[in-house]
């Protein structure tokens, strides 16, 4: 096979994945999603005139308000992108030339990437910060699913998670969200897992892995939630959530990340909750999850704060041109599309 020839299937892999592996169908709403939008911006205005950075909503669920933001601001990309991105410096507003490198060199070196954003837990649970009345799921991030096909279409992977966490939004064993903190549950995170070993269940690299059946359990945790604290940070309410704890041995060692991986996952603190013990917990966060999902333990840059630009800094720092990966999945919460202060650069990770 010639590398042009190869190119072309991992091209058309990438679209395969960011076109069909996204799990069910939802019809979008114009109406319901203008006001829905309408109404986050009102907030947003409000909430930032009083230097708010959480909002409470219904039912002792808190919301942040950049996230809010970021799913009302509309288009962010092109022309539109220095009018509503964060980022200090204008040449680092749009995500959309940083992220399509980084694909064409990841593709170049034969390493697929699938982009992971995190939706927002308004788009999710949009009745506990709204007036807007869930009688069935709609997708109220028509913005984003724009950008994802303007991805999809220059050959980027992107697991849109939305449509699979509408269906299982109430589902009765737990939340897909923390109600007082800013990062998804541990439910949420494993239904993440999930779809994203879905998209690669196939890859002849993966079949062929030594792979090792590791032991899970699910336990209740207690957390004190970053909003809660925001919200109250002399008293601020506590939150249970069932957790499930990934490891060896009867007591359940947790799985060590690997340098030497195939798999490395890259994001934003997304990647470290419920893995990074000052985190609320360790053992049941994303890496685990997915050491669950492969057979195997996962490499990992996980940074707290943007994504977007930093943590393929790391990468660059790591001067190995990702020798022996054949997958990178960019996991980040979707507001680092608008919200990032340090933006979006192009970073040359393979020299």
């Amino acid at each position: 096979m010639n590398y042009l020839h190869f190119m072309k299937i991992l091209s058309a892999l990438s679209v395969l994945i960011a076109t069909v592996i996204c799990g069910p169908t939802f019809a979008a709403e114009p109406d319901a999603v203008q006001s829905f939008r309408d109404e986050l911006s009102a907030k947003v205005v409000r909430a930032e005139k009083e230097q708010q950075s959480a909002l409470p909503g219904k039912d002792g669920w808190i919301f942040f308000v950049p996230e809010l933001r970021a799913l009302s601001v509309g288009p962010f990309w092109g022309k539109d992108a220095i009018q509503v991105n964060r980022s200090a410096k204008p040449e680092y507003t749009d995500p959309l030339p940083a992220i399509v490198d980084f694909n064409n060199q990841l593709r170049k070196a034969g390493i697929h990437l699938l982009v992971v954003p995190v939706p927002a837990k308004a788009a999710v649970y949009p009745e506990q910060i709204s007036s807007y009345h869930n009688r069935k799921p709609v997708l109220l991030d028509e913005t984003l699913r724009r950008f994802y096909q303007l991805l999809a279409d220059q050959g980027v992977a992107v697991l849109d998670l939305l449509p699979t966490f509408l269906e299982h939004r109430n589902d009765s064993n737990g939340l897909l969200y923390c109600k007082t903190d800013t990062h998804w549950s541990g439910r949420g995170a494993a239904l993440a897992a999930e779809q994203i070993a879905r998209c690669f269940e196939t890859q002849p690299w993966l079949r062929e892995s030594t792979r090792t059946k590791y032991a899970s359990q699910v336990r209740n945790g207690e957390i004190t939630g970053d909003l809660a604290r925001i919200i109250d940070e002399a008293n601020p309410v506590k939150e249970t959530l069932p957790l499930t704890f990934i490891g060896s041995g009867s007591d359940l060692t947790p799985v060590q990340t690997d340098r030497q991986s195939p798999v490395l996952l890259i994001g934003d603190s997304h990647t470290l909750v419920f893995h990074d013990p000052t985190l609320h917990a360790r053992g049941a966060g994303l890496p685990d999850l997915l050491a669950k999902q492969f057979g195997f333990p996962v490499d990992l840059i996980g940074v707290r704060g943007s994504g977007a630009t930093t943590t393929r800094i790391e990468l660059l720092r790591r001067r190995d041109n990702l020798k022996g990966k054949k997958l990178v999945v960019w996991c980040f919460s979707f507001r680092e599309f608008t919200e990032s202060f340090t933006g979006w650069r192009k970073v040359p990770v393979i020299r």
